[in-house]
């Protein structure tokens, strides 16, 4: 291959949502990596933003799906994808192919019916095309003379980069999906990048590194410990894959370590989606590092543990809500959205945020646009933020956890390219743009060519 193959990116390369990016095999021929939900006040750049996801690109040239994880802002327009014709295999881990059902049910309930006759139909047209492979094996590809091969990601259960490679030249062009942080609690971390001619980089965190993760426990026991003095609640808007079960586990370990300390303390977790992923990550017990699994052999279950209570029906989510509202029991609450975008949390911000007892903490990126942005730009000065079309006054503290992140930061964005054989260029995505710019400025400091604003090419 003398030049870069042709990709079209779909979402995410101007911001960090709504991930899709269309790579050219031949010239017909094409695979789209990922295709996720735009958040908040990002869009397409052709009209498709929060409230209009069909897909407005033509699909007559794509071949197959890749799909790097199942977070909804790379996986929720599937549904779109799927009603727009596509039916083309469609390639991701053996985790992923487990769990990308209950995401697809979920987007589907919320964003287009809840016909169940119609969620059976396109779940099960879903399942039928999926295609679930190993990690580190290559695996040709029915359309051009390529193969691509899924490398640990970090970030989630099943999470992978992707790695696509032209057999004849042994051109090589990466997608890196969303990687994840080093010495993260139940996950392996990313596997090391051997080399790449093309590398399409996420850069969310591309400006800022994270706090180490014992500073973070420290600054989660402190907020847990304030909580249990002011006899307030602890509400934790987390994605429901991933970030939740990290909460657990570190929650867990705290609860462990102190004792009879905190005696009082209930930890809520409040999302059926949320309890359906952590029941299947303990399932997949397999794939947790070793840290995780020594914990586990010694008798403790960081995923199931005695002060865990799960809310399952809305009534019993209603009740929980009134009763926080009323009463003065320490209470730490988990639950979905993780930008305060929708689901259950919103109704806890709504009758908790006037509250200064509460404590919001924020432990993942909030998009612009969002809810949760609104929170933490505006609720430590005592603002409000608009929530179903209310006004809501913020005099909760407000936290966040940086160190939290499923994503990885600067350095180790830096560590993945620098520490490959060989990379030709990069193209920075999925980042707002001064960390596209910031990182791309410390990549070309270290001598790789780097590009912050990938247009199409």
């Amino acid at each position: 291959m003398k030049q870069p193959p042709k990709v079209i990116h779909h979402g995410a390369f101007a911001g960090v949502t709504g991930s899709c990016h269309q790579l050219f095999l031949a010239r017909n021929q094409s695979v789209l990596i990922d295709c996720g939900l735009f958040q908040g006040a990002e869009t397409s750049g052709r009209g498709a933003d929060a409230d209009t996801q069909a897909i407005e690109f033509d699909i007559s040239f794509v071949r197959a799906l890749i799909v790097t994880h199942t977070h909804i802002d790379h996986v929720g327009r599937i549904p779109y994808l799927l009603m727009a014709g596509f039916r083309g295999p469609i390639y991701c881990t053996h985790a992923t192919a487990l769990l990308l059902p209950l995401v697809i049910e979920d987007a589907l309930k919320i964003g287009l019916t809840r016909d169940r006759k119609l969620i059976s139909s396109v779940l099960t047209l879903l399942r039928s095309l999926l295609r679930p492979l190993d990690y580190d094996a290559w695996q040709a590809l029915d359309v051009a003379d390529v193969q691509l091969r899924f490398r640990q990601a970090g970030h989630i259960l099943g999470s992978a980069y992707v790695e696509f490679e032209w057999l004849e030249s042994s051109y090589r062009v990466v997608f890196s999906g969303d990687l994840g942080c080093r010495n993260t609690p139940l996950l392996p971390d990313p596997t090391p990048l051997e080399r790449a001619d093309l590398l399409f980089l996420e850069s969310t965190y591309g400006n800022r590194n994270h706090e180490s993760r014992e500073d973070r426990a420290q600054r989660l026991r402190s907020v847990i410990e304030r909580c249990v003095l002011d006899r307030g609640t602890v509400l934790i808007p987390a994605f429901s894959i991933g970030r939740t079960q990290e909460l657990l586990y570190e929650i867990e370990d705290l609860i462990a370590s102190a004792g009879d300390i905190w005696p009082q303390m209930t930890v809520i977790l409040d999302s059926p989606m949320a309890a359906e992923f952590t029941s299947l990550y303990s399932q997949l017990s397999s794939l947790w590092d070793a840290e995780a699994l020594a914990r586990h052999r010694s008798g403790r279950n960081p995923l199931d543990f005695a002060r865990l209570h799960t809310v399952r029906s809305h009534e019993e989510h209603e009740r929980v809500v009134n009763f926080l509202r009323s009463s003065g029991e320490p209470c730490i609450v988990i639950a979905a959205s993780g930008m305060c975008t929708g689901g259950r949390m919103v109704n806890y911000l709504r009758a908790l945020l006037p509250d200064p007892r509460t404590d919001v903490l924020f432990v993942g990126y909030q998009a612009a646009g969002t809810p949760g942005r609104v929170i933490q730009q505006y609720g430590p000065a005592g603002g409000y933020v608009e929530l179903d079309g209310e006004r809501v006054t913020i005099r909760a503290g407000v936290h966040t956890l940086g160190g939290y992140s499923a994503h990885a930061d600067q350095q180790e964005l830096l560590d993945f390219v620098l520490q490959a054989t060989s990379v030709g260029s990069v193209r920075l995505i999925h980042g707002d743009r001064d960390a596209r710019v910031s990182l791309a400025a410390l990549l070309c400091a270290h001598g790789v060519a780097a590009v912050a604003d990938p247009t199409s090419i």
